[in-house]
């Protein structure tokens, strides 16, 4: 088997707020990341069926699928994929939710860059 590297590893991110979905690519770009990002929950959807992404970023408050049927979908079509939450509200239920559905990690947004950089990277290393 092959270990995955920032360059080979398929990261997907999901916001439907386009300036938080680019300021979430280029922080990840930045630290060598290779992201698809998506405002759409349905073209995630379409895409994660179709190439199987190792780590997906999902937000939770979007207005036409919610980030927590997002990641059930998910799972559905893409088991491996290792999902972290990155939502603007700290809602200790949809935390809650959201571990128990198989997320890996959670964090608010304004997370600091290194913090959510770290989580990133912890994920990419239990995959490997």
């Amino acid at each position: 088997m092959v270990a995955l590297s920032k360059e080979t590893m398929a990261v997907f991110v999901l916001d439907d707020d386009p300036s938080v979905l680019k300021a979430t690519g280029r922080l990840l770009d930045s630290a060598g990341w290779k992201v698809n990002a998506f405002t759409n929950p349905k073209t995630f959807l379409e895409h994660a069926a179709a190439h199987c992404p190792d780590l997906a970023i999902i937000d939770i408050l979007m207005p036409e699928m919610n980030g927590l049927e997002v990641q059930t979908r998910l799972r559905r079509i893409s088991p491996s994929t290792r999902v972290i939450v990155l939502t603007a509200r700290d809602d200790p239920s949809v935390r809650r939710m959201a571990m128990n559905s198989g997320a890996s990690a959670f964090f608010i947004k304004g997370v600091e860059s290194g913090e959510f950089l770290a989580g990133v990277k912890a994920m990419a290393d239990s995959i490997n």
